[in-house]
């Protein structure tokens, strides 16, 4: 199968499927979304939404981070994965939120990373979900799952890499989706260390699937 061909298919299948992917992160507002993804860092959603439930209540904008110091912030993310780390990217965050963009999150990539604590990971993440930008966000998911379908060629090793790949053969209007369709696939159905091929819809056009396959059936017949 062509590399268009196996584009097209994706598409296709969740298009039709799984017309409406979001991003499991439970937030309110562009501030609470950019915290939200600062503490996924390594860390799963599930664990960062409970977290944020008291988070939110006592740190409800950039101004309360901005004012807030290490020891005061640390308990509230202590069982987040890096978190004095985490914590002092917060305190930053809020700070040049607040001194440089009037305590609005900025809509483009270039500015929010130059915030604390945000890659580009993170600033695609921001950019396509609140403001449908097509922008390709690469989590270890996206990178695991593009390649093994063949929707990236095996030589893309890094996720910037990947990220070029995918916008440039996605088309515009389903790149801020494509993302989560990726992500899904990958967190409950493709996964890293035994994917679970017997469950999956779209082995029909996966990569993994068919050599897969190939070698199952070479096997078979050296028995």
């Amino acid at each position: 199968m062509l590399k268009k061909q196996r584009y097209e298919a994706f598409i296709s299948h969740f298009s039709e499927n799984m017309p409406i992917a979001e991003t499991e992160l439970q937030y309110e507002n562009p501030f609470q979304l950019l915290v939200a993804v600062v503490l996924s860092a390594q860390c799963t959603d599930k664990r960062v939404n409970i977290v944020t439930r008291t988070l939110f209540e006592h740190f409800p904008t950039p101004a309360h981070l901005a004012a807030t110091h290490f020891d005061e912030l640390f308990p509230y993310i202590r069982s987040i994965s890096y978190p004095n780390n985490k914590t002092k990217h917060l305190i930053g965050l809020g700070k040049m939120l607040m001194e440089e963009f009037g305590g609005e999150v900025p809509s483009t990539v270039d500015e929010l990373t130059k915030l604390p604590g945000v890659g580009r990971k993170t600033a695609n993440v921001i950019t396509s979900v609140v403001w449908n930008q097509p922008n390709m966000a690469v989590d270890t998911h996206v990178f695991r799952v593009s390649r093994r379908l063949g929707l990236v060629p095996l030589t893309a090793k890094t996720p910037y890499d990947v990220e070029k790949q995918l916008v440039k053969h996605i088309p515009k209007q389903y790149i801020h989706v494509a993302h989560h369709w990726l992500i899904l696939h990958g967190r409950y159905t493709c996964l890293a260390r035994r994917p679970k091929c017997e469950e999956c819809t779209i082995t029909h056009f996966c990569k993994y699937f068919e050599k897969a396959n190939k070698i199952a059936a070479k096997e078979g017949v050296q028995k």
